[in-house]
């Protein structure tokens, strides 16, 4: 059975505030729901991440910038911390450790380490997130995929089909923005009406594709 982390609550005091700081960052807003006065929230996922955050009101008990030291991984340590800074993210230099869980030391890994390098840096409530370069994994760290070219045709067709049926009803758009969720909750093991009305809520939450 799959089982993924989808989602990480981060608690903030100020939504605006905060959305407009994940937005610098470069991270993709995929919704933002606003229920009533006391109930919102938006969802930020960091480029290339399967997995996003959520922040809003009403959302989580937990304290404003209570969230620490959350992990986002980058092949190039120094590459990200420069995307970083040029954004006017606050962020830290780069560092490691000397020894396992040792005391911190300025500057990457002397031998570039795998896992070895880190940068930090807050959101303005506080909440922490650290940058940690991966450039290869240690073995039994990795999921392997498989999937046979047959198995890929068959779900393509079968997303042509239902796209089909969603052009019928609904104004122009682009098919592709349409096929990815549905690609997507079909892979994390949707059935096709699951994965119909992931894609027409998509479509619906983010583009705003008026029916016909």
């Amino acid at each position: 059975m799959d089982m993924k982390l989808e989602v990480v609550v981060v608690p903030v005091s100020d939504v605006d505030r905060a959305k407009a700081f994940y937005t610098k960052l470069g991270w993709r807003m995929d919704i933002d729901y606003v229920r009533d006065a006391d109930h919102r929230v938006v969802q930020f996922t960091p480029p290339g991440s399967e997995a996003s955050i959520h922040i809003g009101k009403g959302i989580t008990s937990t304290a404003s910038g209570s969230l620490r030291n959350v992990y986002l991984i980058v092949s190039d340590i120094e590459k990200a911390r420069a995307d970083l800074a040029g954004r006017g993210i606050k962020v830290s230099e780069v560092f490691h450790h000397d020894g396992l869980l040792g005391p911190v030391v300025s500057g990457p890994d002397p031998k570039r380490g795998t896992y070895a390098s880190f940068v930090s840096f807050e959101d303005p409530d506080g909440n922490s997130w650290l940058l940690q370069e991966i450039t290869t994994r240690l073995p039994g760290r990795e999921w392997n995929r498989t999937s046979d070219f047959a198995t890929l045709a068959q779900l393509l067709r079968e997303t042509e089909e239902h796209h089909g049926a969603y052009e019928k009803t609904h104004g122009k758009h682009n098919w592709w923005d349409w096929y990815a969720p549905y690609f997507n909750a079909r892979q994390g093991g949707k059935n096709s009406e699951e994965a119909t009305a992931a894609a027409d809520r998509y479509m619906d939450e983010t583009f705003h594709i008026p029916a016909r």
